[in-house]
């Protein structure tokens, strides 16, 4: 069986590209007993993959990808095409962490990405496989782990959710306004903001591009917040210390304003001391004891059409590097997925 995967050729410096990346044509070996052969139909692509695409990845967080070899760690969903693994069968669609290639052999029994990536059978009877690597895989369970680990499924608060036109972010706006919450949002274009606003119902959004997100807090929340959903980091969460409530929680999720330049961390830390503030960081793969919860409260949600999922689709394996450039730069809007 010949596959075609994606490799990094060189660590980018500054803004990641296509010039980072080749072809490889090789050859796949035939799965053993415990292991099945699949061809991959739609693979992931996130912003922490750009984290791994440094020389040295951030201590604690999965290794820097090797140059010149095929990517792990990335969630894809594909068709089982030959099983040799008791309770998987020719035909069966699953989830595994060997995206960015046409075709993988995945051992059954193995543990990958603490448990988030190991291989599942999912259930597509009414549900689009594509929903598997967004608001019912590692996405969802992101979005859903971050409003846990800060006390946040009850409702009735005020919270801002940065980069809420993203995969994560837009999940968590759309929740926390179902959930009963008071939702500011921001986001980086006109249209994203329209559509949180408009469509998703939050009680504010804003265009960080046009104004600081200090100011914008400022005029939005000036009562102060109560949660702080942090996917950027750097001047993001200055403001949100600057603007939180005493005992205010900030769920650490992210901090895509650091993944592509210095780390610009905020200057104003003291005042999660002065007012008395959680700071809760966390990874979704570390409490798949809610995946279930999860899928089954937003999987209805999205089936009854009150949770939108947006997706921006890229054509060919060989866009995965151009769609991760766009996503990076904020080009895309929710989940960003590569169609094989």
């Amino acid at each position: 069986m010949r596959c075609t995967e994606v490799r990094m050729s060189s660590y980018p410096d500054g803004d990641v590209g296509p010039a980072h990346f080749g072809l490889a044509d090789v050859e796949l070996p035939a799965p053993r007993p415990g292991e099945v052969l699949v061809r991959n139909t739609w693979t992931s692509v996130d912003p922490g993959l750009r984290l791994r695409m440094r020389r040295h990845a951030p201590a604690g967080y999965f290794a820097a990808f090797p140059l010149d070899a095929p990517l792990d760690g990335v969630l894809t969903v594909g068709e089982v095409l030959e099983s040799r693994a008791d309770g998987f069968a020719a035909g069966d669609t699953v989830w595994h962490p060997f995206g960015w290639r046409t075709h993988a052999v995945v051992d059954a029994s193995a543990t990958y990405m603490n448990g988030a990536g190991s291989l599942r059978v999912l259930d597509t009877a009414s549900t689009p496989a594509s929903w598997y690597l967004g608001p019912l895989g590692a996405i969802g369970l992101t979005a859903w782990a971050g409003l846990h680990v800060v006390g946040a499924l009850g409702g009735g608060e005020r919270v801002w959710v940065s980069a809420a036109g993203g995969a994560v972010g837009s999940l968590v706006a759309q929740v926390a306004v179902l959930l009963g919450h008071r939702v500011v949002a921001s986001a980086g274009s006109a249209e994203k903001v329209a559509w949180l606003r408009d469509e998703v119902g939050v009680e504010a959004a804003f265009d960080y591009r046009e104004e600081p997100p200090a100011q914008a807090l400022a005029r939005l929340a000036p009562e102060g917040l109560d949660v702080y959903f942090d996917n950027v980091g750097g001047d993001h969460l200055e403001a949100a210390l600057d603007a939180m409530r005493p005992h205010g929680r900030i769920a650490l999720c992210g901090s895509v304003s650091d993944y592509e330049s210095e780390p610009r961390g905020p200057r104003n830390l003291f005042l999660a001391t002065a007012k008395h503030l959680t700071l809760a960081g966390f990874r979704g793969s570390l409490h798949l004891d809610l995946l279930d919860d999860m899928q089954r409260r937003l999987g209805g949600w999205l089936r009854d059409g009150v949770v939108a999922h947006r997706q921006s689709v890229y054509e060919g394996l060989s866009q995965a590097p151009v769609a991760l450039q766009d996503m990076l730069a904020g080009r895309t809007t929710g989940k960003t997925l590569v169609r094989l």
